[in-house]
């Protein structure tokens, strides 16, 4: 017989058999007694043992009862003590509330309700319940926040997260490795947990509401739903999401996220603003961006030549702003935190969202350094210059009224223009959709963009053949050189009146000179957030051919057609329209719009 039962038969040993002779028999049997053992111990038949085990179903019970018999056989040898001590008296007290909480047990076993099982939660239910109020987080849910935060983290993302108490972060990075995702969530943290105004600024009201996106999706995360287009949180805490176009100092102030600070026109103009809004010293500022041109107002910002400018020379300050410098974050002398991040950094942190040697086979030698190693244009070489391209990048949500990109059709049925550039040996397609002008020399816009990639013939004319059940599309160019055919012979198949470009030193003469006068004049608008089109379109210089004889336009590549696929998409679309401003195919304007 073992300890456990051994311990029992010494309990129950102290009954007096014929006081509980059932009970002590079914506890007797839980703790492993044979029939026979029972039957000799209680002093009665072995037969009348086997009853009672059948009658009360013994072998049926469940832990819950097994237990509440331990109890009852303990509660009764203590209650018929003649002699009680204090100890006595203590036990009796707790196996009385052990078999009440056993009885909630039992009860709740057949309810379900979670009151039966704790009346505290039944008083604290009957209790009136509190509306929660709006945009409001629980302290759990803000603990739940940061865990999130902390989990979808990249290392370079949590030194931004470590660094966020800073004063002035200015922050150099590559392309799509989630900056934008990263400070949206951060952003939104900080507001819940410390109450903190966070102001979004961006080129435009479109790109400043890629943060409010972004933050809406983080708070679903832990069931909470943010309203307003604008968000004021339960503690007051206000996220504001603004284009520079429409930003004043005298709005709002709080701390500021400033995204591809690097694109903004007017950079010093906009950035006194930002400042103005976080001049009190407990407010920070985040700057942002990709790089441009050396030429763009942003440039003495990040090197802290603006800084030294009406100072003594004794005063001034030498920033290393060189990548060996940088890397990992490093506080200047003037008080700025920087930090580059190119995609190389990136993918060493972990980043394993990109295959850099096909991004180096995809874009040129100079589309890549800038784009994804943070290196600066130097556009005193580039065709199309910096400053040009600003001066097509408009706040599309304000500027546009008659375009809306969340319909099925974002133009209705007013016609537009396709340009396409195929995908050729690892480089990726483009495709843009460009509305003409409604008048003579008016403006064109690029209503919408893609790169993908894929040499499959049929998938990137399918492309093609979805925007037209998007869009009335009235023209199609695409460059047709080499492996670009057989895109052609698909998508003519059914859009007859596609115009195929075979490439020579004169056609690209032609399209370039074409997209410079319409940009001279300007004549071309983009969404301002769109920097990887003003990126390609800088990308485009002019060279000598290799007799030395002519000049034609290359973008780094040594085939013919060059990378800048966006730009070169562009102009397969302008060139429906003459030097002479004619439409091609002899139409009017008011016979094209009515």
């Amino acid at each position: 017989m073992g300890s456990v039962a051994s311990t029992a038969a010494g309990q129950i040993a102290t009954l007096t058999p014929q006081a509980q002779p059932r009970t002590a028999a079914r506890f007797l049997a839980w703790t492993g007694w044979k029939v026979k053992q029972i039957a000799e111990h209680l002093g009665v038949p072995a037969s009348t043992v086997y009853g009672w085990r059948e009658t009360d179903k013994w072998d049926d019970a469940q832990p819950l009862d097994r237990v509440n018999g331990a109890l009852e056989v303990r509660l009764i040898q203590l209650i018929l003590k003649t002699e009680k001590t204090g100890g006595d008296y203590k036990e009796i007290d707790l196996l009385g509330r052990q078999l009440e909480r056993t009885a909630r047990v039992e009860k709740y076993q057949q309810t379900g309700r979670e009151g039966d099982l704790n009346p505290n939660i039944a008083a604290r239910n009957a209790a009136p319940k509190r509306k929660p109020k709006r945009n409001e987080f629980s302290e759990d849910q803000i603990a739940l926040l940061e865990s999130k935060l902390r989990e979808s983290n990249f290392p370079f993302h949590q030194t931004w997260f470590d660094q966020q108490y800073q004063r002035l972060r200015a922050i150099l990075k590559s392309r799509q490795i989630g900056a934008t995702f990263y400070f949206s969530r951060e952003a939104l943290l900080s507001a819940a947990k410390e109450g903190r105004n966070k102001l979004f600024l961006s080129a435009s009201k479109a790109q400043a509401h890629q943060f409010r996106s972004y933050i809406v999706d983080f708070a679903k995360e832990v069931d909470v739903e943010l309203k307003g287009e604008n968000i004021k949180l339960w503690n007051g805490a206000e996220l504001i999401f603004l284009g520079t176009n429409a930003m004043t100092a005298q709005s709002y102030h709080g701390d500021f996220y400033f995204d591809e600070f690097f694109w903004v026109p007017r950079f010093r103009t906009i950035n006194k603003l930002a400042s103005a809004m976080a001049s009190h010293k407990h407010w920070r500022k985040t700057y942002f961006s990709t790089p441009s041109a050396m030429s763009h107002e942003a440039y003495g910002f990040w090197t802290g030549d603006d800084r030294n400018k009406g100072r003594a020379k004794k005063d001034h300050v030498r920033i290393d702003t060189t990548h060996r410098a940088l890397r990992g974050g490093a506080l200047g002398l003037d008080r700025k935190w920087r930090d580059i991040v190119t995609v190389e950094d990136a993918a060493a942190l972990g980043f394993d969202l990109f295959d850099i040697a096909e991004l180096r086979e995809e874009y040129s030698v100079d589309e890549f350094a800038n784009l994804f190693m943070c290196q600066f244009i130097d556009d005193s070489l580039s065709l199309f210059t910096l400053a040009q391209m600003q001066a097509c990048m408009v706040d599309s949500w304000v500027v546009w009224e008659d375009v809306k990109p969340q319909y099925a059709r974002p133009y209705a049925h007013h016609p537009v223009w396709v340009g396409y550039d195929p995908s050729d040996k690892g480089d990726a397609a483009a495709l843009v959709v460009v509305a003409p002008p409604r008048v003579p020399g008016g403006k064109f816009r690029i209503l919408h963009r893609e790169q993908f990639k894929g040499s499959d013939f049929e998938a990137q004319a399918e492309a093609l053949r979805r925007i037209t059940k998007q869009y009335n599309v009235v023209h199609i160019g695409i460059d047709k050189t080499g492996l670009g055919a057989g895109v052609f012979q698909i998508v003519e198949k059914f859009f007859p009146q596609v115009k195929g470009y075979q490439y020579s030193i004169e056609v690209k003469q032609r399209l370039v000179l074409k997209a410079q006068q319409v940009i001279h004049k300007g004549r071309l608008e983009f969404e301002a957030g769109w920097t990887d089109i003003a990126a390609s379109f800088m990308a485009i210089k002019r060279v000598l051919t290799a007799s030395g004889r002519n000049v034609t336009y290359d973008s780094g590549r040594s085939q013919e057609t060059g990378h800048a696929d966006l730009a070169w998409a562009t102009m397969h679309a302008l060139d429906n329209e003459t030097l002479a401003g004619d439409v091609i195919g002899g139409s009017s304007f008011m016979e094209i719009f009515g």
